[in-house]
């Protein structure tokens, strides 16, 4: 009960930092100037050639269709494996960060940022799509690989590289010009707030799965 608890507290505070972020950029936007720019400047630079082909080919590995492919992939692995809940949990994330990009991007309808953009988007800027959708499903990843893989030394692996691809998805909607930092920031926010959330229920239902018989 008590970790149960630490869990919700912990998503809540998150979800409570980008009420917080969406107010500012509905009706202060002005308090984030200084917040963004400065790290704009630090991230960009002089936006150097082999950052910018880097992060336009990172770009290309996380277009919607992908991330709905291999998630959909994955899902289906991990059924056939009879990791049902795993499954489930999968899809049903992607169908929510679908759900809440939707949602919040029509909600709050804020411009992209006035500045070079190293590739085209469209729509509007808070939160980054990208950087929500990317945080939820590696997010997801990362939960059910954790308890799955049984080496803690590929288990951290895992981690760590799963780790470093969200920062760097996070990093890239930046350094491209078609993001904030605070749009990055309150997606990061979301995305780890319905994962603390979630994870006490989804945890208890795949024990009581697995206790019953009805995946592995």
């Amino acid at each position: 009960m008590k970790d149960k608890q630490t869990f919700l507290m912990k998503g809540s505070f998150a979800l409570l930092l980008f009420v917080i972020l969406g107010y500012m950029v509905k009706f202060y936007p002005e308090m984030l100037v200084n917040f963004d720019q400065s790290i704009q400047t630090a991230i960009r630079g002089d936006l150097p050639d082999y950052l910018t082909i880097l992060f336009r080919s990172l770009t290309r590995l996380i277009d919607i269709p992908v991330i709905i492919t291999w998630v959909v992939i994955t899902a289906f692995v991990f059924y056939r494996k009879r990791w049902k809940i795993e499954s489930f949990f999968m899809l049903g994330n992607l169908a929510l960060a679908g759900l809440l990009i939707v949602t919040f991007k029509n909600i709050y309808q804020r411009p992209r940022p006035a500045i070079l953009h190293l590739v085209e988007e469209k729509g509007f800027s808070f939160p980054s799509g990208h950087s929500l959708a990317v945080t939820l499903m590696v997010g997801t990843l990362i939960v059910i690989l954790s308890q799955r893989i049984k080496d803690q030394v590929w288990r951290k692996i895992v981690q760590i590289v799963l780790g470093l691809y969200l920062v760097s998805v996070l990093v890239s909607r930046v350094y491209l010009g078609v993001h904030y930092p605070s749009d990055v920031l309150a997606s990061l926010c979301v995305g780890l707030g319905v994962l603390f959330i979630e994870f006490p229920f989804y945890d208890k239902l795949r024990f009581q799965w697995r206790f019953k018989g009805k995946q592995k």
